[in-house]
C-alpha cells in the first residue's frame, strides 16, 4: 500500500464531556481494522487513540457535577479505555492531553509558531460555541425562533466574546494550502469532502484566534500564562505529541507524518486546514491522509439525547455480539457516506451474510470432513476446472482487499469477500461431495480440500473485521498462529494435518422481546 514499513494511524481523540457512543465506536473500528490488516501484511504498525481532556465545555460539564476538571476527565476517559477493550480495538497507546509530555509539545510547537512569525497579540471579538469549540463568523450563524442565535452548521448555541487573545496568521496560508492539496490529492477523502475543504479554503482565511483568556483549563501559553491555548492547536498536537515532539530523534518520530487521521465529517476542518498550516508553519511535514466518513442516523431519525435514542456500543455487543456488530458496521454503508442504523438490517446481515452464507459453509464443509476424512486435512487429486476457477478467485482476493482498504473502502472489501463465500457456497451445491463419499472417494477429497482451502483464505482476510471468530475458524482448519499473516496467503492446507471437531462460530440470531423493545 506504501512504499513506507511503517504505518501510522490515528482515530479522534475523543472528548470527555460525555460517554462513548456509537460514531466513536464506529470511528475506532475503522482504524482497528486496518491496523490490524497492516500488521498482518507486514507493516511496523502504530495505532493511536485517546481523549481530549482540555477546553471550557470541560471546565462547565466538571462545574456541573461538582467535580475538579482533572477528576472529571480522570472519571470519563476510564470509559473510552473500557470501549478499547469492550469492542476488542488493539491500539499501541491511549493518549491524553493532560499527561506532561502533550503540555511540553504544545509549548514546543507555540514556540515554533511564534518563532516564525505566525503568531500575534490581538483581540478577540466574535461568536464563540462553547459546545463546538469552535469559532463562527456572523454569516455562519442564525438567530432562531427563540431569538437564540446558533451555528448554521451544528445547531449550538453560540456567544459573544470579546477578550484578549493570540491569533494564527491563518489568513497567509491559503494559496500555501491549496498548492498543497494539488500536490497532494490523496491528502483529503472522500472527494466529497476534497471538495468541500478546498472550496471553503478558496473562499478566503480569517486569522485563527488561538488562545482563550476567560477560563483557565487546559495548556497555558508559553511566556503568557494568563493565556489557554484554544482546544483544537491543542487536541490536533496529540499526534505529535506521541511521536516524540518536539524530539526529532524520538524512538517513535519514525512514524510521523501519520499516514492516516481518521476523522468524522464535523471536524475536516481542523484537521484539513488547521492541522497542515500549523505544522507547515512549524517546519513540519504535514500527514499523508486525512478520511472524513459520515454519520449514523437512528431508524431514519438524528440521533440526540433529547429523542432518546443515542445507540450505545456496549449495548448493540451485548445483544448481537461483538464480532457481528463490528462487521456490520462496516459492511452495511459505504464508508464515507452517512449510514441509517435499522436493527431490521442488522439481523439481517447476522443471519444472511454471517449464519446462512460464511457459517454454514464453514460448518457443513468441516462436518463433512470430519465424518468421512477422519477428522484431517483431505487428500488433494487432479484438479478440475471447477476447482481451480475457485480457487483462483480466493487467490486474487488479497490485492483486491488490499487495494480497497488503501481507499477505506471497507464494504467493498467485504463485498469481494464475500462474493468468494457465495462462490464457494454455489460450489459445493454443484459438486454435492456428500453424493460423492459413495461413487468417487478420490474426488469427495479434492472437492473438500479445495472447499477448505479457500476458507483458509477467506478467513485470514476477514481476521482485521472479525478477528475472534476468524481465530475459532483457523483453530478448525488447523492453521497454525504462524501461518495466519499474509505472508503465509499462498501456504495451502497440507492434507494429513490433524483438524478439531468442527463447531458453528455464527449461530442465527433470534429476535427476543428484550432485542426488539
Amino acid at each position: 500500500m506504501s512504499g513506507r514499513s511503517t504505518y501510522y494511524i490515528t482515530t479522534p481523540i475523543y472528548y470527555v464531556n460525555d460517554v462513548p457512543h456509537i460514531g466513536h465506536a464506529y470511528t475506532t473500528l475503522a482504524c482497528d481494522v486496518l491496523a490490524r490488516f497492516m500488521r498482518l501484511d507486514g507493516r511496523d504498525v502504530h495505532f493511536l487513540t485517546g481523549t481530549d481532556e482540555h477546553g471550557q465545555k470541560i471546565e462547565k460539564a466538571a462545574a456541573a457535577v461538582g467535580l475538579a476538571p482533572q477528576a472529571f476527565a480522570d472519571k470519563v476517559s476510564v470509559s473510552f479505555r473500557d470501549l478499547v477493550t469492550r469492542m476488542n480495538y488493539s491500539p499501541d497507546n491511549f493518549i491524553r492531553t493532560t499527561e506532561k509530555r502533550h503540555y511540553a509539545a504544545c509549548q514546543a510547537l507555540w514556540e515554533k509558531l511564534a518563532a516564525a512569525g505566525d503568531i500575534y497579540l490581538g483581540k478577540y471579538a466574535g461568536w464563540y460555541s462553547v459546545r463546538d469549540e469552535t469559532y463562527f463568523v456572523e454569516g455562519e450563524t442564525e438567530v432562531g425562533p427563540d431569538n437564540k442565535r446558533r451555528a448554521i452548521s451544528t445547531g449550538a448555541e453560540v456567544d459573544w466574546v470579546e477578550e484578549p487573545s493570540y491569533f494564527f496568521k491563518l489568513s497567509a496560508w491559503a494559496d500555501r494550502l491549496l498548492e498543497f492539496y494539488e500536490r497532494n490529492p490523496r491528502f483529503i477523502a472522500p472527494e466529497s469532502r476534497r471538495n468541500e475543504v478546498i472550496s471553503f479554503v478558496k473562499g478566503g482565511l480569517q486569522d485563527l484566534s488561538v488562545s482563550r483568556t476567560s477560563f483557565s483549563w487546559g495548556v497555558p501559553v508559553p511566556g503568557d500564562p494568563s493565556h489557554i491555548m484554544y482546544v483544537w492547536l491543542d487536541a490536533l498536537t496529540n499526534y505529535i505529541t506521541e511521536c516524540g515532539y518536539p524530539d526529532e530523534r524520538a524512538p517513535l518520530w519514525k512514524y510521523w507524518p501519520a499516514d492516516l487521521h481518521m476523522v468524522g465529517k464535523d471536524i475536516i476542518r481542523f484537521h484539513c486546514v488547521f492541522w497542515p498550516a500549523f505544522l507547515m508553519a512549524a517546519g513540519v511535514e504535514p500527514p499523508q491522509r486525512v478520511f472524513a466518513h459520515g454519520w449514523w442516523t437512528n431508524e431514519g431519525q438524528k440521533i440526540s439525547k433529547s429523542l432518546g435514542n443515542v445507540i450505545d456500543p456496549v449495548e448493540l455487543v451485548n445483544t448481537y455480539g461483538l464480532d457481528p456488530v463490528r462487521y456490520f458496521l462496516l459492511r452495511e454503508v459505504p464508508f464515507g457516506n452517512d449510514g441509517d442504523f435499522q436493527k431490521r438490517a442488522l439481523i439481517g446481515r447476522l443471519n444472511g451474510d454471517l449464519a446462512n452464507a460464511y457459517g454454514n459453509l464453514c460448518q457443513r464443509v468441516l462436518s463433512i470432513v470430519a465424518r468421512n476424512c477422519g477428522g484431517k486435512v483431505p487428500a488433494k487429486g487432479p484438479l478440475a476446472e471447477a476447482d481451480t476457477a475457485l480457487l483462483e478467485r480466493a487467490a486474487k482476493l488479497l490485492d483486491l482487499v488490499r487495494a480497497e482498504l488503501a481507499e477505506q473502502a471497507f464494504h467493498r472489501a467485504l463485498t469481494s469477500i464475500w462474493e468468494v463465500i457465495a462462490d464457494a457456497n454455489r460450489y459445493v451445491d454443484a459438486q454435492a461431495p456428500w453424493a460423492l463419499a459413495k461413487t468417487d472417494p478420490a474426488r469427495r477429497d479434492t472437492v473438500l480440500w479445495v472447499l477448505a482451502e479457500t476458507i483458509r483464505r477467506v478467513t485470514l482476510l476477514v481476521q482485521p473485521f472479525m478477528p475472534d471468530a476468524s481465530g475459532r475458524i483457523l483453530d478448525q482448519l488447523g492453521v497454525p498462529p504462524e501461518h495466519r499473516h499474509f505472508a503465509a496467503f499462498d501456504h495451502a492446507l497440507e492434507p494429513g494435518t490433524a483438524l478439531p471437531p468442527p463447531q458453528g462460530v455464527f449461530p442465527r440470531f433470534v429476535e427476543t422481546a428484550k432485542a426488539a423493545s
